[in-house]
C-alpha cells in the first residue's frame, strides 16, 4: 500500500521510519567525525608542545611510549617523496566520504564513515597547515608501540573505520542500510522466500 503524497511512511505502530532515522544517522555520523577529529587535532598540538626536543615518555612501560615524529609519507612512512599526491588523494577521500554520508542508513556505517572522515581529515589538516608548506606538510605522529611504526589518533580512526566497514561488508549491509540478499528476495514473487 502506497503512502499518500506529502505524508511520511510509517511502520504498523505508526512510527515514522526513513526520514527520522536518516536524520539521526547523519547526526551520528557528524558527531563521531567532529569528536574524533577534535581529539586528533588537540592531541597533535599537545604532542608538539610537550614532546618537541624532549626524550621519549613511557606511558605503559615499553608497551606504549610517546615519541614525536613528523611523517611526510603515508602509513609505515611509505611514499615520503609523494606528499603532494597523498594530500590530493586525501582531499578526494574526504569528498567521497561526505558524498557517501548522505546515503547512510545504518548505525555501524554512520560510525565507520564518521571515523574515516575524522582520520583522513586529521592527517590532511597536517598536510595542509604544517611545515614545510601547504600540501607538503608533515603529519604529526607520537604514539609508539614495540615493533610498530609511530602513529596518531587519526591513524587509529582510519583503522577502526576499516574494521567497521569490513564487518558491514561481511554482513552484506550496504551504506544505505539495505542488505545484499534483499536483491534476491525482491526478485521472487513468493513472500515466504524473503529473509526479513
Amino acid at each position: 500500500m502506497q503512502a499518500a503524497r506529502g505524508t511520511s511512511l510509517s511502520d504498523p505502530a505508526g512510527t515514522p521510519t526513513r526520514p527520522a532515522t536518516s536524520g539521526r544517522l547523519r547526526l551520528a555520523f557528524a558527531a563521531v567525525a567532529a569528536a574524533a577529529y577534535l581529539i586528533d587535532v588537540v592531541t597533535k598540538v599537545l604532542a608538539v608542545e610537550h614532546l618537541a626536543g624532549e626524550p621519549d615518555v613511557p606511558v605503559v612501560g615499553d608497551l606504549l611510549v610517546l615519541h614525536l615524529t613528523r611523517n611526510p609519507g603515508a602509513a609505515f612512512s611509505t611514499g615520503t617523496e609523494y606528499t603532494v599526491v597523498l594530500s590530493c588523494v586525501a582531499i578526494t577521500a574526504v569528498l567521497v566520504v561526505l558524498w557517501l554520508s548522505r546515503r547512510v542508513g545504518s548505525r555501524l556505517w554512520a560510525v565507520g564513515l564518521g571515523l574515516l572522515l575524522a582520520g583522513v581529515a586529521g592527517n590532511l589538516t597536517d598536510r595542509l597547515l604544517r611545515s614545510p608548506g601547504p600540501l607538503r606538510g608533515h603529519v604529526i605522529d607520537f604514539l609508539m608501540l614495540p615493533n610498530w611504526p609511530v602513529f596518531n589518533v587519526a591513524d587509529i580512526c582510519i583503522n577502526a573505520a576499516a574494521g567497521l566497514i569490513l564487518v558491514q561488508a561481511f554482513r552484506g549491509i550496504r551504506v544505505d542500510g539495505s542488505r545484499h540478499d534483499d536483491d534476491e528476495a525482491g526478485a521472487t514473487d513468493d513472500p515466504s522466500e524473503e529473509t526479513r
